[in-house]
């Protein structure tokens, strides 16, 4: 079963601009010198414009604090309306600065498809070459932090979530959700995962998280196969511990196949609604993990 128990995240519009962005990162793995400074040969392409190579070894680790006066390019901005962001120092985790994004209505707006509700989203996308590869072991942290007004409403929220790449709109995985998301709903956290076409919750807590940081922390491999695992914790406590697929597998049948990124992103994404929403990042961190 899909995700319609939160209108879950389809749209052909919303492929297209989503699959825009992953394309242009994907494109950067073989042949991005302009964007990152490095040469590489050009890259075969499918029909879907996909490279078919293997994209070279990703970095070590990578921290953005918000620091500078603009994002960085380990960003990409596709999925942000032009005025939806900016770096301030009002309120901080650390350092002097962190990126506060404000969804307004009909920001980067998609209109639903099948029954499904349309939506609107302001989020980063990581690039290249920080994006999140198949059977790579990867740390990944950040704190986020949502004002006193935040509206807390029963509406289909995700503030972060790794989506997998999927080469073409036309195929079967072109419907499919995050296949690793966290949400804010109605006031309850959820940390969940959709593979296969099943909704599974790995953690849920009713939260008021209004008027603090919140520190997420994830340990993640992302794999079809048993050896995949998800761990989590909340202001340093673990909240789930799960071991098994967090992938899915590659076939005709789901549409997906080399090369596989789950590119991560962080920001509001929801169904429409009148009011706007405020969220504030700061201390992103990622790195490769050694496997034991």
């Amino acid at each position: 079963m899909i995700d319609h128990s939160h209108s879950s995240e389809k749209g052909k519009r919303l492929q297209s601009v989503v699959m825009s962005a992953v394309v242009v990162c994907v494109l950067s793995v073989f042949g991005g010198a302009a964007m990152i400074g490095q040469t590489a040969a050009p890259a075969t392409t499918t029909p879907g414009n996909a490279p078919t190579s293997t994209p070279a070894k990703p970095p070590a680790s990578a921290h953005d604090g918000f620091e500078l006066p603009t994002l960085g390019n380990m960003w990409m901005t596709l999925a942000l309306a032009p005025e939806s962001y900016a770096i301030e120092s009002d309120i901080v985790r650390a350092g002097h600065s962190a990126l506060r994004i404000t969804l307004r209505p009909h920001d980067v707006f998609m209109a639903g498809r099948g029954g499904d509700a349309d939506n609107e989203r302001d989020e980063l996308i990581e690039a290249y070459p920080w994006t999140t590869r198949k059977n790579v072991p990867y740390e990944v942290s950040w704190s986020m932090y949502l004002p006193q007004d935040f509206p807390i409403v029963p509406v289909r929220l995700v503030v972060a979530q790794w989506w997998e790449y999927c080469r073409s709109s036309d195929l079967p995985c072109s419907n499919d959700s995050p296949v690793l998301a966290v949400r804010y709903i109605g006031g309850e956290l959820l940390i969940t995962q959709d593979l296969n076409h099943l909704y599974n919750v790995l953690y849920r807590e009713k939260r008021d998280l209004r008027g603090r940081w919140l520190d997420l922390r994830f340990q993640v491999k992302f794999t079809p196969e048993s050896t995949g695992f998800v761990r989590a914790w909340l202001d340093g406590k673990q909240v789930v511990d799960f071991a098994g697929a967090t992938s899915n597998p590659e076939n005709a049948t789901t549409g997906y196949g080399p090369p596989v990124f789950l590119p991560f992103k962080m920001g509001l994404y929801r169904n429409v609604m009148p009011e706007p929403m405020t969220i504030y990042f700061d201390e992103y961190r990622k790195t490769v993990m050694e496997e034991k």
